[in-house]
């Protein structure tokens, strides 16, 4: 492992209370989250009996529970105004990266509003529904109509396909597919 400083609880916990305690994001080593889940990934591969595997199960269960609440709250700090985001590390500038296209996509909305753009909200609307979605079927599925007039399938269990954002939604909510992510 590529650590600087060794991880455990204390220095976790440590980060914890610097982070609350400042207004600003605090300085990090930048490998954080990265060193973080090596160290998770190999403890948790370990095997352990008795005593031994509670305490290691306990242990995971703090350091997911201390992480989750640093990472909280650096992001709270960041999108509720506070715009330096010199101490974020890259792991955190790509969750800020989707806040600010969330406040861009709602000023849009917005704004075609209340300027009289329908035009510019029906193209949003159907660029919406016709978005492809990567999804992986659970079930075997008959050929369909997209809502993008296209046909799509008939589909077998496991097989993976790109659809319209629509049809994504609908057979995700019948637990037809799920969504894979293809970043």
């Amino acid at each position: 492992m590529s650590e600087t400083k060794k991880i455990d609880l204390n220095s976790l916990y440590s980060s914890l209370i610097r982070e609350i305690e400042n207004d600003n994001v605090q300085e990090m080593e930048p490998l954080f989250y990265r060193n973080l889940s090596e160290y998770l990934g190999k403890l948790k591969s370990e095997s352990y009996d008795g005593t031994e595997n509670k305490i290691k199960t306990r242990l995971i269960e703090m350091i997911t529970q201390t992480v989750t609440l640093i990472l909280k709250t650096r992001i709270s700090k960041v999108s509720h105004g506070g715009l330096d985001i010199t101490n974020l590390l890259e792991e955190e500038k790509y969750i800020i990266e989707a806040l600010q296209d969330q406040a861009e996509r709602k000023d849009t909305i917005l704004s075609a509003t209340l300027n009289g753009r329908t035009k510019l909200l029906e193209s949003l609307s159907k660029k919406h529904k016709t978005k492809p979605i990567t999804v992986r079927f659970l079930k075997d599925f008959d050929q369909f109509v997209g809502a993008d007039l296209s046909k799509y399938g008939p589909y077998k269990t496991e097989e993976i396909a790109t659809i319209p954002n629509e049809n994504a939604l609908s057979l995700i909510s019948k637990n037809i597919v799920i969504k894979i992510s293809v970043d």
